[in-house]
């Protein structure tokens, strides 16, 4: 039966604003059900094996439809994950956003890319050298991405923009700037790259999109360079969230004088690539871009092939009697507490196969009882219990 694309637009997007739908869970409840629609139907039914005592709310198409219209009215588009034209490195991540909104050039999202971040209590010196490193990679072809922060984001968009083309990530909606200060570079961002969020639009910036749209940053990108970061930067959480991703980590090294510089320095204490220039970074991507088959000339169009073919087994409903089912989240939630936990071992602990646990865990996360976490882990929210 042919799908309608309006239709099935307004269904993702429906699935993808659900109370209790996370980017795990939508990715889950796609490969489980294989439409948005079968999915949203599905899913009062697994918020009650759940253990959930009120169904989701699942927002009505009137509202999707209404955020789509917004969207285009911005003259900008949705991506939606598994979809040809959503990017392919962000669709390789465990906890991709299910629906970008993207604002300006979409196929910036899709090019080879590399991230520079940093301080927003930037020095001039280090602001120098982030806009000088970014012009000269977007001279060489890559996209800059970066997360239009004041400091070292706003240099790094700015140099690229001199010879290439930027990509900013921004917390908020994609019709909300932030900081203030950077309209007139957003603007020119969009004119002349895309700004990219996954927020919907009029979402005004909280301290909990910044970890979301860091790792979007990360998952767009071949590899990271962080130019002056103090130890609790937001930009150490980017580069660790690459490492999860299997990107490159690089570090321009810094004054052990300065504050702002303790962070980058402990990032190449661990073993990130040092990066004085530009082209440090170019040279240790240039074998890494080579063999991707990704960004082979013959590659094939569409997402990874990890998105069309997944692994079935465990993502189909394991033929259990309800009494099994209620058993298996029993074991479940008592194998776990708010200390993140690796599905591999929780599925090697518990007696039950591993379709029943994976199983049992899009339930409980649908109910908001677990969180999936990147690094295929869950953590419990609350008190263990049936």
């Amino acid at each position: 039966m042919r799908v309608d694309p309006e239709r099935d637009m307004i269904d993702r997007l429906r699935l993808a604003r659900t109370d209790g739908v996370g980017p795990v869970a939508y990715r889950r409840l796609l490969r489980r059900f294989g439409s948005a629609a079968a999915a949203l139907d599905a899913l009062p039914g697994l918020a009650r094996a759940g253990g959930r005592a009120t169904p989701p709310e699942i927002p009505p198409p009137a509202v999707a439809l209404r955020e789509i219209e917004r969207v285009r009215k911005l003259g900008a588009r949705l991506l939606f994950l598994d979809r040809s034209d959503y990017p392919p490195l962000l669709a390789l991540l465990d906890d991709a956003p299910p629906v970008i909104a993207v604002l300006g050039d979409a196929s910036a999202t899709a090019a080879r890319s590399v991230a520079v971040v940093g301080s927003r209590n930037a020095s001039a010196n280090g602001q120098r050298i982030a806009e000088s490193m970014a012009e000269e990679l977007a001279a060489a072809g890559l996209v800059v991405v970066s997360g239009l922060a004041r400091g070292i984001d706003a240099a790094a968009h700015a140099g690229a923009l001199h010879a290439g083309r930027t990509v900013a990530c921004v917390a908020g909606g994609i019709d909300v700037v932030y900081p203030s200060e950077n309209a007139a570079l957003q603007a020119r961002i969009a004119a002349g790259g895309a700004v990219v969020a996954e927020a919907p639009p009029g979402t005004a910036p909280q301290a909990r999109h910044f970890p979301r749209r860091n790792r979007i940053i990360a998952g767009l990108s071949l590899g990271v360079v962080v130019v002056e970061a103090a130890p609790r930067s937001g930009s150490l959480i980017t580069a660790r969230l690459a490492v999860e991703a299997n990107r490159d980590v690089f570090a321009v090294p810094g004054s052990p004088l300065d504050p702002r510089c303790r962070g980058s320095n402990g990032l190449l204490r661990e073993g990130a690539v040092l990066a004085e220039t530009a082209a440090d970074v170019l040279e240790h991507l240039r074998e890494g871009i080579s063999r991707s088959p990704l960004f082979a000339r013959d590659a094939p169009q569409g997402p990874p092939r990890g998105l069309r073919e997944p692994l079935a087994a465990i993502d189909e409903q394991p033929d259990m009697a309800p009494e099994e089912l209620l058993q298996a989240r029993s074991e479940v939630l008592g194998l776990l507490g708010p200390a993140p936990t690796a599905v591999d071992d929780l599925i090697r602990r518990c007696q039950f196969s591993a379709a029943a646990v994976m199983s049992v865990l899009l339930d409980l996360e649908i109910a908001g009882r677990v969180e999936a976490l990147p690094g295929n882990r869950v953590a419990l929210l609350g008190e263990p219990g049936v």
